[in-house]
This record gives C-alpha cells, sequence and structure tokens, in this order.
C-alpha cells in the first residue's frame, strides 16, 4: 500500500470493508461505544429520564376514557316518575349533571361549551312510558363538535334510560331482549392499560431510531467517524460495534418500562417476560437500523433529527395502531402502516400485556420486524460503504 492509501481513509476503506470479522476488535469497539455513551450525559437523559417522563405523561395526561362528562337534564315532567329518571341520571359517576327546568337554559350552555349536551325529560313522559304516544321516553342532544364524547353521552343516555325502565317492573313495557356486555382482556374498559403498552413502543423508537441517528450523526460531524473507519476494523464490525450498546440501552429501558407499567400504572402483563424481552429485542433491529441509515446518509445532527422525528417517531405515533385505530384509515395510509416496524410491535405488546403469550400473533409480527430490520440494515450498510469510497 503507498503512502496516500496510509493517510487517506477513503484508499483504506474497501481494505478495512474486506477484512475478515474479529471477535477481539468488535469487542474493543462496544467497550470504546459504551464507555462514550456512560460519558455521555444526553444519551442516558434520552435512555432513561425521557423514557419514564412520556410513560408517566402517557398514563396520566392522555386518556381515551370518558368520565364525569357535562350534561344537563332538563325536567319538563312533574311526575314522579319522571323525578326517578332524572335522579338515575344524577347518581351515575360518569356523568357531571346539572339540573334544569327549560331547555333553553341548558342550550346556551352547550353554546359555551360548559355542557357536552342535554336530556330532556317532555310533559307527556307518563304517557310516552305507558305506551300511548308511540314516541321515545326522552330527547338527547349532543354537541357534534366532539364525536367521540357526543357518541358517549347519547349512548350512556339511552343506557340510563333502558336500566332505569327495566328496574320498574314486568307492568311497563321494555324491550325484550336484555343485554350483558362482557369485555375481554381489558374488562374495566381502562385506556391506560391500552395506552401504556403501545408507550413502550414509542420509547423504544426514540431510544432505537432518534438516538442512534443522533450520535452516530454527530461523530460523523466531529469527523471521528472517519478516524474509526480508518482503523482495519471491517464495516460490519464498526456497525455492530456501534449498535450493540445502544440495544442494551433499549433493552434495559423496555425492563425499567415494563416495570413502570406493572407496577406503578397497574397494567397487568399476563404474558412471560421472555416474550416481551424477545419482541423488544427484535424491535430493535429496524429501530436502530433505521437510524444507523438516517446518520449514515445524513451526517449532519440537526438534519438527522428532523428525519429521525419524520420518519420514526411520528409514524409510529400516528400509524401503529397506538392512539388511532388502524382499520379505521383510509386504504392507502393502511397501506403505509404495513412498512412501520411500530405496527407489528404496538399490537404485539398489547397482547402480551393483555391477552399473553399468543404466539399465532407474535410470529408474524416477528417475521415482520426481522425483514424491515434486514432491509434497513443492509441500506445502512451500503450508505456507510458508499460514504468511505466518496
Amino acid at each position: 500500500m503507498n503512502s496516500a492509501a496510509r493517510t487517506n481513509p477513503s484508499a483504506r476503506a474497501p481494505v478495512a470493508a474486506m477484512r475478515r470479522f474479529d471477535a477481539a476488535r468488535l469487542r474493543a469497539l462496544v467497550l470504546k461505544e459504551s464507555l462514550q455513551a456512560i460519558r455521555d450525559p444526553s444519551t442516558l437523559l434520552i435512555a432513561f429520564v425521557l423514557p419514564t417522563v412520556l410513560l408517566f405523561l402517557f398514563a396520566y395526561a392522555v386518556s381515551l376514557d370518558v368520565s364525569k362528562v357535562r350534561i344537563g337534564v332538563v325536567l319538563e315532567s312533574p311526575s314522579a316518575s319522571a323525578h326517578t329518571l332524572a335522579a338515575a341520571f344524577t347518581g351515575t359517576r360518569y356523568l357531571d349533571v346539572t339540573l334544569a327546568h327549560d331547555r333553553r337554559d341548558v342550550a346556551e350552555e352547550i353554546v359555551s361549551g360548559r355542557l357536552r349536551g342535554f336530556v330532556v325529560i317532555p310533559q307527556d313522559f307518563e304517557r310516552r312510558l305507558n305506551g300511548r304516544s308511540g314516541q321515545p321516553l326522552v330527547q338527547v342532544i349532543t354537541d357534534g363538535s366532539q364525536p367521540n364524547t357526543a357518541n358517549y353521552v347519547a349512548n350512556y343516555a339511552q343506557g340510563v334510560v333502558q336500566t332505569w325502565r327495566a328496574g320498574l317492573g314486568a307492568d311497563v313495557p321494555s324491550t325484550a331482549v336484555a343485554l350483558n356486555p362482557r369485555y375481554w382482556f381489558n374488562a374495566e374498559l381502562e385506556s391506560r392499560r391500552s395506552l401504556v403498552p403501545g408507550a413502550i413502543a414509542i420509547v423504544m423508537t426514540i431510544i432505537g431510531t432518534m438516538l442512534t441517528a443522533l450520535v452516530v450523526a454527530r461523530e460523523w460531524e466531529r469527523g471521528t467517524m472517519e478516524a474509526v473507519l480508518s482503523t482495519p476494523a471491517s464495516v460490519v464490525e464498526i456497525l455492530i460495534g456501534k449498535l450493540l450498546p445502544y440495544f442494551a440501552l433499549g433493552m434495559l429501558s423496555t425492563l425499567g418500562a415494563a416495570a413502570l407499567a406493572v407496577f406503578v400504572f397497574d397494567v397487568p402483563l399476563r404474558g412471560s417476560l421472555a416474550a416481551l424481552l424477545l419482541l423488544s429485542a427484535v424491535f430493535m433491529v429496524p429501530a436502530l437500523g433505521q437510524g444507523l441509515l438516517i446518520s449514515s446518509v445524513t451526517r449532519n445532527q440537526f438534519l438527522a433529527a428532523q428525519i429521525a422525528l419524520f420518519s420514526g417517531f411520528l409514524p409510529a405515533f400516528m400509524l401503529s395502531g397506538f392512539l388511532y385505530e388502524i382499520d379505521a384509515m383510509p386504504a392507502p395510509i393502511r397501506a403505509i402502516t404495513w412498512l412501520i416496524p411500530a405496527r407489528y410491535f404496538v399490537s404485539s405488546l398489547k397482547t402480551v400485556f393483555l391477552a399473553g403469550d399468543v404466539w399465532a400473533a407474535f410470529v408474524p409480527n416477528l417475521l415482520a420486524m426481522g425483514v424491515i430490520g434486514a432491509l434497513l440494515f443492509l441500506l445502512a450498510k451500503r450508505a456507510t460503504r458508499k460514504n468511505l469510497e466518496a
């Protein structure tokens, strides 16, 4: 090798890339990257403090449960049965009821946003109750500017009326069929039990994609990456040595998040810890591969952070089924979700926490995450070699 090759990293890169794999060199690279990660406060902050903050936010600040919804009950009928129905509305813990005798009073409250709907118990309530008018017992009006809450108010109001009517006795006409709903996996219908497992996927995406992209891009900016690439280590050794410490950080963060979910947020772990760790380990492959690919292409921290945000965090947040049902999305968006690793991870996490070890559901998700991860690593390796030869 000539003198130019000895001093120019680009000239030595093809030779380094073709070197045989050496376990001793890999151990040295892993030790170097581990020490560098431990000495970097920002890395530890992202790996351990940020996940804890996010989990608390998703567990307590973000809630899909509807409780204490403010509604009005307009009592136009003076009959005793109308008063007992109004008492049935005020007695439920899911509604915050404001009583009125004129619907114009509560209508203004809905316009101002202080109420989400109101129920009118009409003057001819007794006649309707005896089935002589053929009209509904009550009128339910809701604020359609919040569709989910509006549906909840309408459905719950109907449920209160049906329950109250069923308790009057057999002499009052009622529905022929009584429904007793039973909810599997989350009998209390607490949104926290669905949100916290999904939040673990968001945390893993941040650690795997954003943290890796930022750290490796910073090394490209400072020139230390070129120094490492000029060593006798092969490209594969360098990439694995870079990613193994962050893989370990991700797994430690997963264990911490799972402990918080079970012991602090009261989310049951009905599956095994081994299944949870296997799912997390496989998900880290596409997450780390995506972060490495972003850093190899951009070689700039600011640009890497922006791309990681738009291609990693936001798709995992919006298109993984974490908050929004994938089946309710338009067909083109549903097709895009098949390319997002977090889609498979969120589904698997909800299964392992709430249902148990259902391998018929795990295996397809593991295969999908593995294939996407392998593809991202191949692209990252190719981009790194192009940088070496540039």
